[in-house]
């Protein structure tokens, strides 16, 4: 733990020259260069300080949250122009042996001087993640979108050719600050006018009374004429604080399966039910979280017990890269996958139908949307709410509203 503080506390050292250096070369006045570095160093003293008071028997809170978004706004701003100057710090250290060894040229500097320009584009360049930082906070966090996305199916049954899900996911209760934005969220919800409405899990950060502000407005979410589902998500569990017993633990984790019930969703525990319509049926199967790097209670083979692969299954599980895993690989073909988890790490670029990037995907294989493997599909919810980063940037709040469609996708 020391060895990484210190390695900790020397990366911010650098950043915090290079940041220097390059405010130094635009702004000449002294006490403005003193104002920089008095305001650095309390920040950085304050949100050192912020980290350690950090107490794992509660876990994240607002001011932990606050701390988290602080860091990134002045950092990752920070760091941009570390990269940039040190680039040329690279280039400048080759130029000056080149005209030192080779040239043999000792009436010039051995380092050339720091060019005014490349530190201008350093501290441009760091200002598109501050400014994208800062909306993410005061606008991004809530700027819900309705994402639709229609799925072909040569298997659907007859019954369910246009039949419409809409699917929320990681509402992570308690980082909620606004009551407005809120209702407004179930609002959209409710405006899709969908068959069923599947819930994919993480209804709080960790604690279940964290919930209890938000009862009332949750259970604004009409019933759907075929069901509300749900699962369990990876911070359900209780699994990131300190507990004062097991017993305590188990309490809360009771109380927050009870939390699906108390806004009107039936809880699918490793277990499948079956959707009628006008005599067709398909299943509805749910387990409890399955994640690669995280708690693995999900049972799929208890869950869909006495399903066959002929039977058209749709698959509630937390993390996506359950299906990755495992799911994809199953005999029984589970055509439709339903996931969350992963929020596109809150912190990316989309540009729909062109592009899209975030950090998640070095962690996800799939992130954020559809995928396919042979038949069997894979839908990621982007997330309802936010954790840890108090924001969102390029990678907004989802809801998203499924279309089954019997048939072959046209080219």
């Amino acid at each position: 733990m020391g060895l990484r503080l210190l390695f900790f506390c020397l990366f911010l050292l650098v950043i915090e020259i290079y940041a220097y250096q390059a405010v130094k070369t635009l702004i000449k006045l002294r006490w403005m260069l003193l104002a920089y570095s008095v305001i650095s160093l309390l920040l950085l003293v304050f949100i050192l300080y912020s980290f350690t008071q950090f107490d794992r028997s509660v876990g994240q809170t607002h001011k932990t949250m606050f701390t988290m978004g602080l860091m990134l706004v002045v950092y990752l701003p920070k760091i941009v122009m570390t990269v940039i100057l040190l680039g040329e710090d690279v280039f400048r250290l080759a130029a000056g042996s080149i005209n030192y060894f080779i040239d043999n040229n000792s009436k010039v500097d051995f380092l050339p001087s720091r060019r005014k320009f490349v530190s201008q584009i350093g501290l441009g360049l760091a200002s598109i993640p501050f400014l994208s930082l800062i909306y993410g906070i005061f606008e991004g966090r809530y700027n819900y979108k309705v994402i639709k996305q229609a799925i072909y199916f040569p298997d659907l049954p007859d019954a369910f050719n246009g039949f419409t899900i809409t699917q929320i996911s990681d509402v992570h209760s308690g980082s909620f600050d606004n009551p407005e934005k809120i209702s407004y969220a179930i609002d959209l919800v409710n405006e899709q006018n969908s068959n069923m409405i599947l819930f994919t899990g993480d209804i709080v950060n960790t604690h279940a009374k964290e919930m209890d502000p938000w009862i009332d407005t949750f259970n604004k979410i009409k019933k759907h004429e075929y069901g509300k589902f749900s699962v369990l998500g990876n911070h359900d569990y209780g699994e990131y604080v300190t507990w004062p017993t097991q017993s305590a633990k188990d309490e809360n984790f009771e109380d927050i399966k009870k939390l699906y019930g108390q806004i009107g969703f039936q809880l699918l525990l490793n277990e499948h039910t079956f959707i009628e319509k006008d005599g067709d049926k398909i299943a509805l199967v749910g387990v409890e979280n399955w994640g690669k790097n995280f708690k693995q209670a999900g049972d799929l083979k208890k869950a869909s017990e006495h399903l066959s692969k002929e039977d058209f299954k749709i698959l509630m599980t937390h993390d996506p890269s359950h299906w990755n895993e495992v799911v994809q690989h199953d005999d029984k073909h589970f055509q439709l996958t339903l996931s969350g988890h992963t929020h596109g790490m809150q912190f990316g670029i989309e540009i729909p139908g062109f592009f899209k990037w975030s950090l998640a995907q070095y962690v996800y294989k799939q992130w954020a949307g559809l995928y396919e493997n042979v038949g069997r599909y894979v839908y990621v919810n982007r997330g309802f709410g936010f954790h840890a980063y108090p924001g969102r940037v390029g990678i907004m709040p989802e809801i998203t509203v499924i279309q089954l469609i019997k048939g072959e996708k046209l080219a």
